[in-house]
């Protein structure tokens, strides 16, 4: 998942999930380094493990994140008063992430030191060279990291080659949502989804990929859905993929930029069948933007996209930053915390270290979960295989390749 709605955030995280407490992950101390520039890393065996003075950490969300680890940042700022002295936290999306941060190293005075991101915006920013690369710092800041992560969150985490840390991790979708009361069948493979949508003209509707968590996945699953020759290369191994699209795109409604406005259409019966993935279909719902009638389904031959959210830091923070927020980011991969990541469902399942049950999580998070989810989705979890998103270069080629055969037609 790639956006949420900033206000849904809002409403969410007022909710009231307490943060449970736990040590952050740290090593051995250093001595501290010099302000960081974009095209400099500070010294991993030099940088110290506290900053030489509290800091101010401003937070960039462009995937929804905060919805799942706003109590995790304020407890990392109550618990550490000697590592941060304030937090903000501000809303984008995706697409506009990349010309943010580019502008403000070009300008030498980078005002973002973390961002919160999915898949697109990670893939942008190591497509132009944004991010700090954060191997050299893994064994004093992160020790045991990828050993920690759950098999699902351990594949993810190559594709941030190193330039990230994997915060939360789903198995996403692809899905399909759609109201009883409109449609009688709902349909289960690609070829009754054409037929579907061509019978109810306008009435279909996913959110435009490059922004959009359900349409990003929509678009990467299609490949394994229609046997398509090679699923990881969408320039020479989508041709099923791109072909179908094209015929879809005749019945279509228009695609929206925000995930967000499907779910409204979807309540508001605009339109009747859409792209979905599990947290899209649990959080809205929990949240009451979208009838809890609604029901999900499942293509038959489904292959999961498996989905994760990553913590980057911009090249160009100092060093005291970097070193603040890679607590922050250590603290967020404790079990305490990672059980706060089941959230409302939002990224369901959500942690992505090993052994965190929702039996963890907090009360409100579970009471949720039994309410809103699926009693049917662990088994589809079970049954059915998973593979990674596209990788970086790989994802933004499909973004772009779909904006030129696909969006820019309606």
């Amino acid at each position: 998942m790639s956006e949420f709605d900033g206000n849904l955030s809002r409403r969410l995280l007022i909710g009231g999930m307490a943060a449970a407490s736990a040590a952050p992950v740290l090593a051995a101390c250093g001595s501290p380094s010099s302000g960081g520039s974009p095209g400099k890393t500070a010294a991993a065996g030099t940088l110290a493990t506290k900053p030489s003075k509290p800091v101010t950490l401003n937070i960039l969300d462009v995937a929804g994140n905060l919805a799942l680890t706003k109590p995790i940042i304020d407890a990392f700022k109550a618990q550490h008063p000697e590592v941060v002295s304030h937090i903000t936290t501000t809303t984008g999306t995706a697409p506009d992430l990349a010309p943010k941060v580019q502008a403000q190293q070009q300008a030498g005075n980078v005002q973002i030191q973390l961002v919160l991101t999915g898949t697109d915006g990670l893939a942008a920013g190591i497509q132009k060279g944004l991010w700090y690369d954060l191997k050299p710092y893994y064994d004093r800041f992160f020790p045991g990291l990828m050993a920690g992560y759950n098999g699902p969150a351990a594949s993810m985490a190559t594709l941030a080659q190193d330039q990230g840390i994997e915060l939360v991790t789903t198995p996403g979708g692809p899905l399909l949502e759609y109201d009883p009361a409109k449609v009688a069948s709902v349909p289960t493979t690609t070829d009754a989804l054409l037929e579907w949508a061509k019978a109810n003209k306008g009435k279909f509707q996913y959110a435009q990929p490059r922004n959009s968590g359900p349409g990003r996945t929509l678009l990467m699953g299609l490949p394994y859905l229609l046997g398509d020759s090679d699923p990881s290369d969408p320039t020479n191994g989508w041709s099923r993929t791109w072909a179908y699209l094209t015929e879809l795109n005749k019945y279509t409604a228009p695609y929206p930029p925000k995930t967000s406005t499907v779910m409204t259409n979807l309540a508001q019966g605009t339109v009747h069948v859409i792209a979905s993935t599990m947290g899209w279909y649990i959080n809205p719902r929990a949240l009451g933007t979208v009838p809890a009638g609604i029901k999900a389904a499942r293509f038959d031959n489904l292959t999961w996209v498996t989905d994760a959210q990553y913590g980057v830091i911009p090249k160009g923070v100092s060093d005291d930053e970097l070193i603040a927020t890679m607590r922050l980011l250590a603290f967020a991969l404790t079990p305490d915390q990672q059980a706060v990541t089941y959230d409302q469902g939002y990224f369901y399942p959500g942690p992505a270290v090993r052994n965190v049950a929702l039996s963890q999580a907090p009360a409100a998070s579970r009471t949720t979960l039994q309410k809103y989810g699926d009693t049917e989705f662990d088994g589809w979890i079970s049954k059915f295989p998973a593979k990674n998103s596209l990788p970086a270069t790989a994802q933004v080629t499909a973004f772009d390749l779909w904006d030129k055969k696909i969006g820019s037609t309606k």
